[in-house]
């Protein structure tokens, strides 16, 4: 974001001593309050009794009821064996010696960010006089001043210093265009790039990658020498998925971090806030800004009993999905707490954390346990685990802590669940479903079973989902459908590749694919159904749209844990529910699975693999970043024009959309993510999966200037080049899903001056002000039925905007008729600002050249 109206204080850029200063200007006092919470109407106060650390010497592994834990108990003691002397070392000194954020950043100091927290929790807690809860330390922790800084929940921007930054390959991109822009000539806070995105699941593992690299040498070679110049950490194709590689090696409990892709919460299952933004967010903290959210009201899940049998941490996320639907969590914290968070382990919390995008929460967290300390250790972070040890008192919520909205969910009692068709919050328990697919017609033979992704692919789930195919394989029995196996991360590849779970998922039939995220996001090059063809597909992971995992609007998506994922691909039906139905053996015979077992960590430790990361050097100055002026998929980019200073007149509808319109069916993914570097060429996706209200259809509108009907980008180019802008009338939720950014800058480059929707997802409404258009809401939501796609549109007030104050909408009718609309927004003066300088990074620039820092 560009520059906020804060004090400058010597102790701004504390953290990253070589961040620009001159350029923030006191615009306005922020005044503290005592009534900490916006709307007090549904508020939960809750006793915290699980807020201790469980005890070590408790199993962490989950097998079926009665049988005894032991592979990840043998881990643990390893473990403690294997770190005695580097304990007693960090013991016999005070204070503890200095400790990294990561290994790979070994002159940053967590212990320095732990007592950083810990005094701005103090302050704000003398300003609230309350408990706070695990989110509010953890963001009010990173304030940049907690003296001053406005605290009402759903209500005040907050200032924020994030530890971190982390960029997939395809929104890393657009991001590293708009930081090279910026002009600033090294990340002020530690980044990373993962190569994840750009590798296309079809033959397997080996083939894919070798293919990936050779067509997308060109962005990885850019991405690579940008970072190599810039100071970023770069993991290379094959590492792994991002939020596993941050998992295993940058989370850390207590931490802020932000991240360009849509499921950065997964970092909670580490006890860290992760947020989900777009890349000129991300831009902001890298350039050494302070980054602006929205103060998130916090909803809180007590968890009571225990996880038992089939029942797995992804059967929690699917009930709350059902309880929240995709839009409950919307401008909030979930977080978790209760005696049951000690039956889960930190991949099965980062799990529940991941999915927590599909229900629009900010992010999700839980408190530090044990299990968060035992993977810590497992991942040779044994400092880390020592300071959260020493700082647990801020890494959790406090007694009484207050709620938002209370939660209530008793693991005992709680089963396998089931979530879709086409939207991840339909959840279905296992127990109900055969009666959903008859009540539905939906097709109940599985063709395709997939297991993985960032949602679900660590090593517990691997060897859960493993111990099925190994009775299937007692019984000569064979997976029925086409079987994919994701490992999230060349460490976990390793891994399960050491202790024979490969030859497992082959042995049933199963294809294990490349370490990245593949047909999860779409990348997926599908032969076994042709589009159009309606069909059923399982996965474990975490979101259903249509057309989201094969580009096939009739693939029926389904979404369970991967140990029920594996059950499917050996029936072969979506009415199979293995806690009560049986299999046939090779001789014809009967046979019921019995429930999964598993171990939470391998009892041998991890095989960390190939190398896979390229550290910076300690000056790239030299490094040079080619972009071909030529290249179809790399373009630089130019600034967006700035606002004229008049309202907006006699605007064109480009599109009325009808009902679900996320970030996939604005700018799809697929085949697109090539040219998620080139503006110009991937804006010929804009539009193309949204429904026209008028039709019913999707890419085709009726051009205004001419009455012919074609596609939406050509239109939207034609009106462009005409020089009219444009605006879009959206329907609920717009923009859920992904955090695309290029959902936001398509429209933008094509000519779009505003959105006026009934509501807006989070990032995608931020998404949209950071590039200089109008994200409005109606003031009534029937308004919408109001307009017409042939309607003219003038957005009045403009010349007067200010925060809070609504704007008028006229329509003019084809037949010289004339309404008045009354439309809202969430734009404070910051952000204003963004609008008049035509985009966030165009005020960025000004002020750094003002500073001469630029």
């Amino acid at each position: 974001m560009p520059l906020h109206s804060l004090t400058t204080r010597a102790t701004l850029f504390a953290a990253s001593a070589t961040a620009p200063r001159g350029f923030l200007n006191r615009a306005r006092e922020i005044g503290s309050r005592r009534g900490f919470l916006g709307d007090s109407g549904a508020l939960s106060s809750v006793k915290q009794t699980h807020n201790v650390l469980v005890d070590a010497s408790r199993p962490l592994s989950r097998q079926c009821s009665g049988e005894a834990a032991s592979g990840a108990t043998s881990a643990s003691r390893a473990t403690t064996t294997k770190n005695k002397s580097t304990r007693r070392r960090l013991h016999a000194s005070s204070p503890m010696a200095k400790v990294p954020l990561s290994r790979f950043e070994p002159d940053t100091d967590l212990e320095q960010k732990y007592e950083r927290i810990r005094q701005n929790v103090a302050i704000v807690r003398r300003r609230l006089d309350r408990p706070l809860t695990l989110a509010e330390k953890i963001l009010y922790g990173h304030l940049v001043e907690p003296e001053t800084a406005e605290l009402v929940r759903g209500k005040s921007y907050l200032h924020l210093h994030p530890d971190r930054v982390a960029m997939q390959d395809a929104t890393a991109q657009m991001a590293t265009l708009q930081f090279m822009s910026a002009g600033i000539p090294r990340v002020q806070v530690p980044t990373t790039i993962h190569c994840d995105h750009l590798i296309t699941a079809q033959s397997g593992a080996k083939e894919d990658l070798e293919k990936a690299i050779a067509q997308n040498r060109e962005v990885y070679d850019f991405l690579s020498t940008a970072a190599a110049k810039y100071g970023i950490g770069f993991w290379k194709p094959g590492s792994g998925i991002i939020h596993q590689i941050v998992l295993e090696n940058y989370a850390f409990p207590g931490g802020l971090m932000i991240g360009t892709d849509s499921h950065t919460p997964n970092a909670g299952g580490l006890g860290m806030a992760a947020i989900g933004v777009g890349g000129a967010d991300a831009v902001d903290v890298m350039v050494g800004l302070p980054w602006e959210l929205k103060a998130p009201r916090v909803i809180g899940v007590r968890l009571t009993g225990k996880l038992h049998d089939w029942t797995a941490p992804k059967d929690v996320i699917l009930k709350v999905a059902g309880i929240l639907t995709v839009k409950g969590g919307t401008g909030s914290i979930i977080e978790y707490f209760g005696p049951g968070v000690d039956s889960i382990s930190c991949t099965g919390m980062g799990t529940i954390c991941n999915m927590g995008a599909e229900i629009g929460a900010t992010t999700s967290v839980f408190p530090y346990t044990k299990r968060m300390e035992a993977y810590l250790k497992a991942t040779r972070r044994e400092h880390v685990a020592e300071l959260a040890n020493k700082y647990s008192d801020m890494l959790h919520a406090d007694e009484n802590a207050v709620y938002d909205r209370l939660i209530e969910i008793n693991l005992s009692e709680l089963e396998p669940h089931l979530n879709g068709p086409f939207t991840p919050d339909l959840a279905h328990p296992l127990s109900k479903v055969k009666e959903a697919v008859k009540k539905n017609e939906w097709p109940n033979d599985i063709r395709v079973s997939l297991i993985g992704s960032c949602t679900n692919s660590s090593y517990e789930d691997m060897t859960r989902a493993a111990s099925v195919c190994k009775q299937a394989v007692e019984h000569g029995a064979k997976a029925k459908t086409i079987f994919y196996i994701t490992p999230g991360s060349e460490q976990v590849r390793a891994t399960i590749e050491r202790d024979g779970l490969i030859k497992d998922f082959e042995a049933i039939g199963g294809v294990v694919l490349a370490n990245a995220c593949g047909p999860c996001i779409g990348q997926w090059n599908r032969k076994d159904v042709p589009k159009g063809v309606k069909n059923t597909i399982v996965t474990s992971y975490n979101r259903n749209f249509a057309q989201r995992n094969d580009g096939n609007p009739l693939t029926h998506a389904f979404m369970a844990s991967p140990e029920i994922v594996t059950a499917f691909a050996l029936a072969g039906r979506l009415d199979f529910n293995p806690v009560t139905d049986t299999l046939t053996d090779k001789d014809g015979k009967a046979f019921k699975l019995s429930c999964p077992n598993g171990e939470e960590l391998p009892a041998r430790g991890f095989d960390p693999g190939r190398e896979t990361f390229q550290a910076p050097p300690a000056d790239g100055a030299s490094v040079a970043v080619k972009v071909d002026p030529k290249s179809e998929r790399l373009q630089l980019l130019e600034a967006f024009p700035r606002w004229n200073g008049k309202n907006i007149e006699q605007a064109l509808i480009l599109l009325k959309v009808k009902g679900k319109c996320t970030t996939d069916h604005i700018s799809m993914a697929g085949p697109w993510l090539k040219y998620r570097g080139h503006l110009d060429n991937i804006s010929n996706n804009l539009f193309i999966g949204a429904i026209n209200a008028e039709n019913g259809k999707a890419n085709e509108v009726k051009n205004q200037l001419t009455g012919e009907y074609g596609p939406v980008p050509a239109t939207a180019r034609a009106y462009k080049q005409a020089g009219i802008p444009w605006v879009v009338i959206g329907d609920e939720n717009y923009g859920e899903g992904s955090s695309r950014e290029h959902a936001a800058l398509e429209p933008r480059f094509l000519g779009g001056i505003a959105v006026i929707a009934k509501s807006f997802a989070r990032i995608h409404e931020t998404n949209l002000k950071k590039q200089g258009m109008l994200p409005l809401t109606f003031q009534d939501p029937q308004d919408y039925d109001k307009i017409d796609p042939s309607d003219r549109v003038s957005i009045l007030g403009l010349t007067s905007f200010r925060p809070e104050e609504p704007l008028i909408l006229r329509i003019d009718k084809p037949d010289g008729s004339q309404r008045e609309l009354k439309v809202n927004h969430t734009f404070n003066e910051s952000q204003i600002e963004w609008f008049r300088y035509g985009s966030a990074l165009n005020k960025i620039k000004a002020d750094l050249l003002a500073a001469g820092k630029a």
